[in-house]
């Protein structure tokens, strides 16, 4: 195996952004006259895309929300979101030194459930943009993560089968879709998961990405 592309996630993984998730989320339940959700809560709502994590917001208040509902309110949120979405948004430590050796060598992606025009702005603001080549999002018209469907995606964008990806990621939404298209995966320890990183069966478990190395070294 020859690794030529790594593929981050991003939220919990190449960025906290977790302050202003939290912010415009309750921004948003604060408009429908619901209370505020503490920022390690809102953490488990992320990951599966915007409407899932406005969903999982009404939900813990007991409020259902689909249809046309769910779309406006969705539509709210981004409004809250999108003009904040780098005030308090901020690299992981370490993140930023090794994503600019890592390309020196690989190529970089991005691949969230978040939309992608925001993506972007979050990695150009925070000084990567120039090393990710390309930012696949939960807008980007395929079923995303836990499907297997973005990583394709991603591969066929950078022009390279799946056995020279390494998905880097924080949650279970990362190793399933990984796992379904064929690419290894690695996660980091700190991300916004719910279950533990060394219970995610991913093929890789580390600290932060300074562990990146060494497993690009096994991979090699």
């Amino acid at each position: 195996m020859s690794i030529r592309a790594l593929i981050f996630d991003l939220d919990g993984t190449l960025v906290d952004s977790l302050p202003d998730l939290a912010e415009a989320i309750n921004d948003l339940m604060a408009k429908n006259g619901l209370a505020a959700h503490a920022e390690r809560a809102v953490a488990s709502m992320v990951g599966k895309g915007v409407p899932v994590l406005v969903q999982k917001a009404f939900a813990a208040h007991g409020v259902t929300m689909e249809g046309e509902a769910l779309a406006a309110q969705v539509k709210t949120y981004l409004g809250f979101y999108e003009p904040r979405a780098t005030r308090l948004t901020r690299l992981f430590p370490h993140t930023a030194d090794m994503v600019k050796e890592l390309a020196r060598t690989y190529r970089l992606a991005v691949c969230t459930n978040k939309p992608a025009a925001v993506s972007r702005e979050i990695v150009d603001s925070l000084g990567i943009g120039a090393e990710i080549s390309v930012v696949v999002g939960g807008d980007s018209g395929v079923t995303p993560k836990p499907a297997p469907d973005m990583m394709w995606l991603v591969a066929e964008r950078l022009g390279l089968p799946k056995e020279d990806l390494l998905m880097v990621g924080d949650s279970a939404n990362d190793v399933a879709s990984a796992k379904a298209a064929g690419v290894k995966v690695a996660v980091v320890r700190y991300g916004y998961t719910d279950i533990p990183a060394d219970e995610l069966d991913a093929d890789f478990v580390m600290d932060d990405f300074r562990g990146l190395p060494a497993v690009l070294e096994k991979l090699r």
